[in-house]
């Protein structure tokens, strides 16, 4: 199916009334979406179930107002004229994983099913069946009082809110919803009691083994790696040159007195880098600093590995071994 770049307000509200959908705000001036622009075309292609409407941000800022979005590229997943997610950011990764799982939902919905469930099983065999293909319909799978945005008990809630603190992408099911999966499943999984968590159709455990995993710093290795696509990507990103800057800005427009010296130490010393602007993405600009354990911008990065923010740069620089620090394909020689 091809994205729809709707003229009018009511055009998409019609939309959103008519089928389950999935809308793109994005930004002309905003380099990330680009990329996600086409990756959301992609996504189209592959998710007839679902419509894909693209919406210029500056064009409807009624819109924006509407949904609470101060930053683009934003994605909003609406079922049956309803808000069901929210996707903040270029994140390719999870993204796709959200329409695959939005998709199916709206696939079952249009044959009549409940929201999140298969087809209707007809005996042990046939429930066990849907149990299997229900349990393995995202990477990671909550089987839940309610969803992730109105929880219906306390545990419910937070198994999901350790789940969105970890970054992790995540299905769900309501239990609620049907009482055939809910006591079916307590059986298929041997385990008694909800919340369940499950990567890759296997059960991980309940909230006690999910807090257990967390305080021991497992959780993450006991998921799949495309469940916690941050981490993932800022890996990619921090390898996408052989110098990286994560800045305020860009190295001819930096938006912080930090960012315009780092960049002017680099250039002065002739080396080739590559920039990311973190005010560009709320997720690489929270999670960079856990991930490289540097609390403040701007940060310099060798081959993937952190060299420091700017104080660490400029001594580097006094005592003439910033070069020393940096591979030296980077350095352009005169």
């Amino acid at each position: 199916m091809a994205v729809v770049q709707p003229e009018s307000i009511a055009a998409v509200d019609a939309a959103i009334r008519a089928r389950s959908c999935v809308l793109n705000f994005c930004a002309e001036w905003c380099e990330p979406c680009a990329h996600m622009n086409l990756v959301f075309s992609e996504l189209a292609a592959e998710h007839a179930a679902l419509s894909f409407l693209q919406i210029d941000a500056d064009r409807f800022p009624e819109l924006c107002e509407r949904f609470e979005l101060d930053a683009v590229p934003a994605f909003l997943f609406f079922h049956a004229g309803e808000l069901a997610d929210k996707l903040l950011g270029a994140d390719a990764a999870a993204l796709s994983l959200k329409a695959k799982s939005h998709g199916l939902t709206a696939s079952l919905q249009s044959v009549g099913a409940p929201p999140s469930a298969a087809a209707p099983a007809s005996g042990p065999a046939a429930l066990e069946e849907r149990l299997k293909a229900l349990t393995h319909s995202a990477p990671v799978m909550v089987f839940m009082k309610g969803s992730p945005d109105a929880p219906r008990c306390g545990f419910s809630r937070m198994i999901c809110e350790i789940l969105a603190e970890e970054k992790v992408q995540f299905g769900h099911f309501d239990i609620l919803s049907d009482a055939e999966v809910r006591q079916g499943l307590k059986t298929f999984s041997n385990w008694p009691t909800y919340p369940q968590l499950y990567a890759n159709g296997k059960l991980v455990g309940g909230l006690d083994i999910v807090k257990e995993l967390k305080e021991e710093g497992e959780l993450l290795d006991s998921l799949p790696a495309v469940a916690h696509p941050l981490e993932n990507r800022l890996k990619a990103l921090t390898n996408s040159a052989p110098v990286m800057v994560f800045m305020k800005g860009s190295p001819v427009a930096p938006r912080c007195g930090f960012s315009r010296q780092i960049c002017e130490i680099l250039t002065e010393l002739k080396v080739q880098f590559g920039h990311f602007d973190i005010l560009s993405d709320a997720d690489v600009r929270q999670g960079l600093k856990t991930y490289s354990n540097w609390p403040t911008y701007p940060q310099l990065y060798a081959n993937g590995k952190l060299v420091g923010g700017l104080d660490i740069v400029k001594e580097l620089k006094e005592e003439g071994e910033l070069l020393d620090s940096l591979p030296a394909a980077s350095v352009i020689v005169s």
